[in-house]
């Protein structure tokens, strides 16, 4: 293969330095008055900043059964890198984020009201009282199976009986209101109004978590209780953009969605119309990557060709809940038949960008790093090194399976609220699988590589180009531009690659091209010598020598078809670091099953530029 990498010197490296569910919802748009007259300085260049965007807290029912009594407001403080307590005990990230989003259920909201709070009429009733005072994992675990998995997978009654009606979920919905309104700092921390759909039809993932621009939100959210149809959530959601409100929905960890995810058929069984993908198209821009339940990228056994497809698959959902592994659950997947329904039907339901998020059920948004998960994730399944090394997370999967989580990352003018919303909306978004590196792509043509600053290689790449989630158009290979600049207190980089995938007389392909390698490692042939930096398996440490803090090139395609859709997403390889259960070993002395890596590759995906057929 030709190389066409034109290397870009010291690209960027000065970022590195920086009653009645109709009543009125009059009182929840409100914006808090501390925030609204402050003028944040807009960089029209943008910033890169990290957030979570997937997060439950004691409002979560399934949560305050695990033992979580932390509310949206503690999540928040722990977000800005305070101390709280945490499954038990006192606990805070290394550094603080730049955004939150706290994504409770809306199925259990009404319930989170009585659960919470004393003076409601049913607080000290049987079941509350079950719930709260459930320090045992198997009995926790029997009360979320009644109380929240046969629920969402289709039970009778979509409410306990505790349940004290539709103002019950309006004050929970509210409280979480309240709770975003406060810790909203423009310009240095900013929080989002958002919720999760949870929808589990016959047990298999189809959830959405939901996001609001600003204060304009509805006065009840849309739950699962209502209807498990996304498109009955995306007519609802068509509803509120009806009365003014701006919102979108992600679909989060397609590795457990059964198929749902990139459906052949609607869930009633029905063809996917030009209606159906026109809508889907308009309603969700993004797609979770990745979280604790696993990597949704790919998965090694349907892509043996992707040498780094063996990360974070979670092999043992398939214990649980008839699944099972199927290519039709993978994102890259995903991604490539949306190009056949464009093709098809004139219109991508599947063209998202990528974000990445924790589905932390403590409360404890972006607690990614590996050294620091001290607390686990999920209450009592995994709140100890012992139960983290042989406890199943029933329903899920086996706890040493799970990660930490991932965490996203938003080019934005300004860290606002509507600055990191619309950045989301237009896909200029990246995810990583913890890290804080920082990816930035473009595709255009003639981008002069002869510049030195970084303002004005941004600028000439807005000027000559379109950011990561947006359309090339022209008739000709896309130069693709692209960077990345390695964690400040991470590892330095091994590569970065470009992942392509395109329709060829009606079959879905795609594969991966090597663009840039530390060191003299890229080949004429396109592959990469292995860079040998393993972790030091005794205290931890990951290899400070080798690879790369800053990787940089254009890459021009030559393989292009201008009669083949086609999409293009940029992948960045860190090098080896040490997994969160070799510190649980080292300061524990527990021991993980053999099948358990002891030390992973972390990486960081940019959202696809996409290509179609003039």
């Amino acid at each position: 293969m030709k190389r066409s990498i034109i290397f870009i010197s010291a690209l960027f490296f000065l970022i590195s330095c920086k009653s009645d569910k109709s009543e009125s919802k009059a009182e929840l748009n409100q914006t808090n008055p501390e925030t609204a007259e402050v003028k944040v300085k807009e960089n029209p260049l943008k910033d890169a900043y990290f957030g979570e965007e997937h997060l439950h807290t004691g409002v979560s029912m399934d949560a305050y059964i695990a033992g979580t009594r932390i509310g949206p407001d503690d999540a928040y403080k722990f977000a800005k890198g305070e101390q709280v307590k945490v499954n038990g005990q006192m606990h805070q990230i290394k550094r603080p984020l730049d955004w939150c989003a706290v994504t409770d259920h809306s199925e259990f909201m009404g319930e989170a009201y009585t659960l919470m709070n004393p003076e409601s009429e049913n607080y000290d009733s049987e079941v509350p009282t079950k719930f709260r005072n459930a320090t045992d994992y198997q009995e926790a675990l029997g009360l979320y199976k009644t109380y929240v998995l046969d629920v969402l997978a289709g039970g009778d009654n979509p409410h306990a009986e505790f349940w004290e009606g539709w103002e019950a979920v309006k004050s929970t919905w509210k409280a979480n209101f309240e709770a975003t309104e406060k810790h909203y700092e423009p310009g240095k921390f900013t929080t989002i109004h958002a919720y999760e759909w949870s929808s589990a039809p016959n047990e298999g993932n189809s959830h959405r978590n939901v996001f609001f621009r600003d204060t304009n939100v509805p006065d009840i959210p849309f739950s699962s209780n209502e209807s498990k149809d996304p498109e009955d959530l995306w007519a609802w959601m068509q509803d509120q953009r009806d009365k003014g409100m701006r919102v979108f929905a992600v679909p989060h960890n397609s590795n457990e969605s059964k198929g749902l995810d990139f459906p052949e058929q609607t869930l009633s069984g029905g063809p996917i119309t030009k209606e159906y993908v026109e809508t889907r198209n308009s309603m969700e821009p993004l797609i979770e990557m990745m979280q604790i339940k696993g990597n949704s990228e790919v998965v090694s056994q349907f892509w043996q060709k992707d040498e780094f497809a063996d990360f974070e698959n979670a092999p043992s959902i398939a214990k649980f809940n008839d699944r099972k592994f199927e290519k039709r659950n993978f994102v890259r997947y995903g991604l490539t038949r949306g190009l056949k329904y464009e093709q098809d039907l004139g219109t991508n339901p599947f063209k998202y960008g990528f974000a990445g998020g924790t589905d932390s059920h403590n409360g404890s948004p972006s607690n990614v790093e590996e050294d620091n998960w001290k607390v686990g994730g999920h209450g009592l399944a995994d709140r100890t090194p012992e139960d983290r090394a042989n406890n199943d997370m029933d329903g899920e999967m086996t706890v040493a399976d799970m990660n930490p989580g991932a965490i996203t990352g938003v080019w934005a003018t300004s860290n606002t609220r509507e600055a990191i919303w619309d950045g989301m909306y237009n896909k200029e978004t990246f995810a990583t699988s913890g890290p804080r590196i920082k990816v930035r792509a473009f595709a255009g043509q003639g981008f002069d590589t002869s510049k030195t600053s970084y303002e004005d290689i941004i600028t000439d790449a807005y000027d000559k180009g379109v950011p990561m989630g947006q359309d090339y158009k022209g008739d000709t290979a896309p130069q693709i531009l692209v960077w990345a600049i390695k964690d400040p207190i991470g590892p330095n980089l091994d590569r970065i690659q470009i992942i392509k995938g395109w329709v060829e007389n009606g079959e879905l392909k795609d594969k991966i091209f090597n663009v840039v390698a530390s060191g003299d490692r890229l080949k004429s042939d396109g592959s990469v010598e292995p860079i040998d930096a393993p972790v030091n398996l005794e205290t931890g440490e990951f290899n400070t020598e080798k690879g790369a803090p800053e990787l940089s090139g254009v890459w021009t395609d030559p393989e292009f078809n201008p009669d083949q859709y086609a999409y293009y997403y940029v992948r960045v390889l860190q090098l080896p670091t040490a997994r969160w259960n070799l510190f649980d070993e080292i300061r524990a002395g527990v021991d993980f099953p053999d099948r358990i890596p002891k030390q992973i590759v972390e990486r960081a995906w940019a959202s696809p530029f996409w290509y179609s057929p003039e």
